[in-house]
């Protein structure tokens, strides 16, 4: 088994009784506790009209929590780019790299983050064109890398401030097509898993293959992204696992209106096609005790050939949530590397 790195992918969910301010200090505490304990990288995304998530601007909740934090590295999980210019995502990227070097990763996603009127109200000039896509992702890293390409803008416009250290390039995919952009760009992948649970390794192995070195990766470079909640108590285990259950086909009827409380949960009667789908989004997710977590956590990084998984935990209790990143992260220590 390989040494597997554990990241976090935050997407600052708005709690029962709660507020999209106190959400984002969450957030802030979040980071510094995932910085202590060693983990690779933190992600937070991008999502719109969505009630129950605060985050909606990573660009602007990055600096935030680079500031909070020391070592690890944080950054979009994903920037949704047909929602932007290319030029206003370089020149916010470039500012973040300018002040914290080495530490900001820029994930773009194609999906939209949300409905297609919040799509087009963002960005009145998105064809949702793979072509288009193809054409930012070009001129992302055109501005990034201050390249000269003639015959294009390139020549006479630059995103400044230009960063003496890139941000790290990811491309986010759920359903394997934006993987190809990921090979031909050579651009680090993160499968969400979390969002499709079928096919993913296969995903993987094909962009693998046809992964095209690029001036910032010279080798493919995946990671893979999963809901995880664990807990030593068995009973919040399965009250977690029962209010997820409800809040995956909440968000799938389309998140409106409050959630329920926990006990109403409880006594809901599902349907039969709401109890087939709870059984489809049981594959989205882990759960458990720390031995039933990390059998199931080394068996995706098995499945999928990666040592970097990464973490979404959604929990009322930020309590149980931050205790369940340290169980986590006591299931793969960080090494620590010796100085002369």
């Amino acid at each position: 088994m390989k040494n597997i790195k554990i990241s976090v992918l935050d997407q600052s969910q708005v709690n029962r009784n709660s507020s999209a301010h106190e959400a984002l200090m969450e957030s802030g505490k979040l980071v510094q506790l995932a910085d202590q304990l060693g983990f690779e990288r933190y992600w937070v995304s991008e999502h719109h009209n969505f009630k129950l998530v605060a985050g909606t601007t990573p660009e602007v909740l990055i600096p935030y929590l680079a500031a909070r934090s020391e070592r690890i590295k944080v950054g979009s999980g994903g920037i949704m780019l047909p929602n932007h210019t290319s030029l206003k995502v370089s020149e916010n990227f470039g500012m973040l790299a300018t002040l914290f070097p080495g530490r900001i990763d820029l994930g773009i996603g194609r999906a939209p983050g949300g409905d297609r009127l919040s799509a087009h109200l963002l960005n009145p000039a998105n064809t949702f064109s793979e072509k288009d896509f193809y054409q930012q992702i070009v001129d992302v890293q055109a501005f990034l890398r201050n390249a000269e390409i003639p015959d294009t803008v390139h020549t006479k416009v630059k995103a400044y401030p230009i960063p003496d250290v890139l941000p790290e390039f990811w491309i986010l995919t759920s359903s394997g097509g934006s993987a190809q952009f990921a090979a031909h760009f050579g651009m680090a992948l993160s499968f969400a898993h979390f969002i499709n649970p079928q096919g993913g390794p296969e995903v993987v192995a094909i962009y693998r293959d046809s992964f095209k070195a690029s001036p910032e990766l010279k080798e493919p470079k995946v990671n893979v992204g999963i809901f995880a909640f664990c807990s030593e108590n068995e009973d919040k285990v399965k009250d977690w696992i029962t209010e997820f259950d409800y809040r995956m086909l909440h968000i799938e009827m389309g998140a409106t209106g409050d959630l329920p409380s926990l006990e109403e949960i409880k006594n809901k009667e599902y349907t039969m096609h709401e109890r087939a789908r709870i059984a489809w989004n049981r594959n989205r997710f882990i759960a458990g005790t720390p031995d039933v977590v990390k059998q199931q956590l080394d068996d995706l990084a098995h499945d999928y050939n990666v040592d970097e998984i990464m973490i979404a935990t959604w929990s009322d209790n930020f309590e149980d949530r931050k205790r369940s990143y340290e169980l986590i992260a006591e299931m793969y220590p960080v090494e620590k590397t010796e100085t002369v």
